[in-house]
């Protein structure tokens, strides 16, 4: 009991009739969520200048971004697993958050003082950035997440959290539209680096409140250091059947969701000719998106999760994918791809990506950072790769956007089973899995029910 007589973990107010949030949980939450809002808003200011500019930079030439986005990615991702081995959680997170600030400050007097001919190869060069940027960012925040969660609370709260990027992504997409024409882009490079520098300080304030808790292992926790080898990312995956499938799960994600980026591209190219226009376009259908998953995810995303299971809710996507590639290749205009766009986003953020997050929970803290690192990142883009060049050898052989569109039916059909073994294996798995697993459940796991 609390000093005022009350029991400070008791079930009552409308969080907890919403969203099964625990009193002692609200704040951590909070904190959460707010994070989270601060990282997408700042990636979301960004998206639609970098589909514009590789738009502007010729359809033909994405293939060879997405080429130079594995390339970067390679290099990074080992540099980013000796920081997990050699520093404590907040000093790593600190590093990673504000080496992407100090290249957007680069990018910011690039865009003012490179000549105009030269104009051209920055915005390749952002868009391989940026591309850089949203996965590292995102995949950090989630590995954060799922060292202070247990199994049980990433059921219930992951859709919430979720729901504070989403909020975050309608905001920064919002800022984008509104004020392109009339402050351009350094400005909003600059409001995305004040955005991401606001969700670091929000990640010191989550860890302080977690560290004091009054638990004396918080403290211990926090700075410690995982260690290990920098290629622990690659070999967990390669030694795991359970990581291996979660690799396979992303990079069939990813392939599908390249295939229908290009053929989105080639169709946008083809109907908007205004640059300006097209900005506002890609704008306009993120702020569509994010809208959609944001209610999802308060409303749906938690409560299916712990009445159908992970698995299930895993394969809702692959389903949706078959049903809405069969319909672009049977139509193949900038109406069907807007409503293929906006679900399949819907579906990955609101649903597909808390279930898929829920799947490290149980696994060890270095399995975490660095295995899920490794998949966020290198096979993330590796899929990339694989669908942009596929898609280039299909239109090679003659294939126009429908036969490609068809192309990606039994892609999406591999997926589906991928899925559903990966739901089976992780019910199995989970139950085994540690009741503290890592820094911050202590205080947020105090007086969970079973």
């Amino acid at each position: 009991m609390s000093a005022a007589g009350t029991d400070p973990r008791q079930e009552d107010g409308l969080l907890h009739t919403l969203f099964s949030v625990r009193r002692d949980e609200r704040k951590p939450l909070a904190l959460a969520f707010l994070y989270f809002f601060c990282v997408l808003a700042s990636y979301y200011v960004l998206r639609p200048i970098r589909d514009e500019m590789g738009v502007a930079g010729g359809v033909n030439k994405l293939p060879w971004l997405f080429l130079g986005t594995l390339t970067v990615t390679i290099v990074i991702s080992p540099l980013f697993s000796r920081l997990v081995a050699r520093l404590p959680r907040r000093r790593f997170v600190a590093w990673a958050y504000r080496s992407l600030v100090l290249c957007l400050v680069g990018f910011g007097l690039l865009l003012s003082f490179a000549p105009a001919a030269a104009q051209v190869w920055v915005g390749r060069a952002f868009f391989v950035w940026i591309s850089v940027f949203n996965i590292f960012a995102v995949s950090l925040f989630w590995a954060v997440m799922s060292d202070l969660f247990q199994t049980r609370q990433a059921r219930r709260l992951y859709g919430v959290i979720g729901a504070g990027g989403t909020l975050g992504g309608i905001c920064g997409g919002l800022i984008t539209g509104w004020l392109v024409h009339s402050v351009g882009n350094v400005v909003l490079l600059a409001i995305s680096a004040l955005l991401l520098e606001a969700g670091l300080r929000t990640m010191y304030a989550l860890s302080d409140s977690l560290a004091a808790g009054g638990q004396p292992q918080q403290r211990q926790l926090e700075q410690e250091v995982i260690g290990g080898s920098i290629w622990a990312g690659l070999s967990g995956v390669v030694r795991s059947p359970y990581l291996a499938a979660i690799a396979l799960f992303m990079l069939l994600f990813t392939v599908g969701s390249t295939f229908l980026y290009f053929l989105q591209a080639e169709i946008v190219a083809r109907e908007i000719a205004d640059r300006a226009a097209r900005t506002a376009y890609f704008a306009q259908v993120d702020v569509w998106v994010n809208g959609l998953t944001l209610v999802v995810q308060l409303t749906l995303t938690g409560r299916l999760i712990q009445r159908i299971g992970v698995g299930t809710v895993l394969a809702l996507l692959p389903l949706l994918s078959i049903i809405g590639f069969l319909a672009l290749a049977a139509a193949p205009l900038l109406s069907v791809v807007i409503l293929f766009q906006v679900l399949r986003r819907t579906g990955n953020f609101a649903l597909t990506g808390a279930a898929r997050e829920i799947l490290y929970v149980p696994l060890a803290r270095e399995e975490k950072y660095k295995a899920k690192n490794f998949i966020d990142t290198f096979v993330f883009r590796l899929g990339d790769q694989l669908g942009a060049w596929t898609h280039v050898g299909l239109s090679v052989l003659g294939l126009g956007l429908s036969g490609i569109a068809l192309a990606a039916v039994p892609l999406s059909a591999a997926w589906l089973g991928v899925a559903l073994w990966l739901g089976r294996r992780h019910a199995r798995l989970a139950p085994s899995a540690p009741l503290l697993p890592a820094a911050g459940t202590l205080l947020l796991t105090r007086g969970m029910r079973a």
